[in-house]
């Protein structure tokens, strides 16, 4: 079992050759051990927060030119004396320290463990650690906001304002209780059910926040269907800005299915061009395109529905629409090929969005309006959005376990059956800032981080 203090190491850019590379260490007796591998200052005298130019070197041997930065504790990500050395980027040479200071007794650390480490050291809550791997992992503005957000405790504010809450309320229950003979009260009942009642509606919000921050985090799975030749093809090069599927008048030419992202008011767009959908195949590979279409469908969050308008009648359009089963999918019904169709066909297809693809025409509002399927109202980011599943699950017990102190208080339950749904309540919002855990649920945590961070 390896210790908390145990001095770690490891590489902290990505793997491959790069021009520079860092390399990070963390714990006790880091700086001393660096210094005497180091040729230059000696780093035993040095502040913290300092850069010192020399070599590694063992022996004769030099390793490379490097910088190092110095971080005494707790004045350190991880609270810990902290060091981290900037070389040259080739594996070579990053391999050869790491394996130097390895033997120095210095071990590689685990995924996650730096980060692990400033949190047992009270650096940040749980809540904000989690938030540095989707800092991390932040593809669109709107991920990176939020992560820094909450990295930097926005969302911890608002949880320790429910436990403060919820504690004053256990707390005056639990007195009541050492004064039941006297038959004290310190509480009134219908202020205590008000009180629930306002938290039970923060939770509410903050619950339903997580459909929009899945949807920051992992982006929009748009699918793009349609029979052949409708352009769905060319629509998503024209999104995409790029040739991105092959575009023929042959049907059956897109076989698998084509992805690409966009980014779209801060939100990734992940887009899904499928294979055309007929009655009849051209053979196995198309069958398994097509099969493949379907499976894309199960998990679209917005589905494209393309109709040519130059060869299909809205009663051709509809019924084929009903043969896809769509029920219940958030559908944007798209008339392709306007500029071909007659003025009476575009009338009949009034409740489709009408556009050009091939010339680029409402592809700005085409993205308008996916854009707001997703994000019913403005984001400011000003409010807290719940964008880890982990969170979601606790906020949902919380939120239970409120429902049932409202459902005792309006059945006259005791204060004993009161004050158990409570802690429940706090319990669980405690698991999501890491005031109540366990090794293994940190395990779990940390597990999924990249080694180095």
């Amino acid at each position: 079992m390896h210790s908390n203090q145990d001095p770690i190491i490891a590489l902290a850019t990505p793997q491959g050759v790069s021009a520079i590379a860092v390399v990070r260490l963390s714990g006790r007796g880091v700086i001393q051990m660096v210094n005497q591998l180091f040729r230059g200052n000696d780093l035993t005298q040095q502040a913290s927060h300092t850069i010192h130019f020399g070599v590694i070197q063992e022996g004769d041997t030099k390793i490379d030119e490097v910088l190092v930065s110095i971080f005494i504790a707790p004045h350190s990500f991880t609270k810990e004396d902290a060091v981290e050395i900037s070389c040259h980027g080739a594996p070579f040479i990053v391999a050869a320290l790491i394996q130097l200071f390895v033997a120095q007794g210095i071990r590689v650390a685990e995924p996650g463990e730096f980060t692990k480490r400033a949190f047992l050291n009270g650096r940040f809550d749980l809540a904000q650690a989690e938030a540095v791997a989707d800092l991390i992992a932040a593809d669109s503005t709107l991920a990176h906001q939020t992560a820094l957000s909450q990295m930097r405790g926005g969302f911890s504010v608002t949880l320790q304002t429910l436990r403060q809450k919820l504690r004053h309320f256990a707390a005056m229950l639990e007195l009541e209780l050492d004064f039941a003979e006297e038959d004290v009260t310190f509480l009134d009942r219908n202020q205590l059910q008000t009180l629930a009642s306002q938290l039970i509606d923060t939770l509410t919000l903050l619950i339903d926040s997580f459909q929009l921050g899945n949807v920051i985090k992992q982006g929009v799975a748009v699918v793009i269907v349609g029979k052949p030749n409708v352009g769905k093809s060319t629509l998503l090069n024209a999104l995409l800005e790029e040739e991105r599927a092959i575009v023929s008048p042959i049907a059956g030419t897109t076989r698998d299915t084509i992805e690409g992202s966009l980014h779209i008011g801060g939100i990734r767009f992940r887009f899904v061009d499928t294979a055309g959908l007929r009655e009849t195949v051209s053979d196995a590979i198309e069958a398994i395109g097509i099969e493949r279409t379907k499976q894309q469908l199960s998990k679209a969050c917005i589905v494209l529905y393309l109709v040519d308008l130059s060869n299909t009648t809205f009663r051709q359009a509809e019924e084929d629409l009903v043969v896809l089963g769509l029920e219940g999918l958030s559908t944007i019904k798209i008339g392709n090929k306007m500029d071909l169709a007659p003025a009476i066909v575009l009338e009949s297809f009034k409740d489709y969005f009408l556009m050009n693809a091939k010339k680029g025409s409402g592809l700005e509002v085409l993205k308008n309006k996916l854009l707001a399927m997703v994000q019913q109202e403005p984001i400011d980011g000003a409010g807290t959005i719940v964008i880890n599943a982990r969170h979601y699950d606790r906020l949902q017990k919380s939120k239970q376990a409120l429902e049932a102190v409202v459902n005792g208080l309006v059945e006259q339950r005791s204060n004993e059956w009161l004050v158990v749904d409570i802690n429940s309540a706090l319990e669980a919002l405690g698991e999501i800032t890491g005031e109540i855990t366990t090794e293994e649920i940190l395990g779990e945590i940390f597990s999924k981080f990249c080694i180095g961070k």
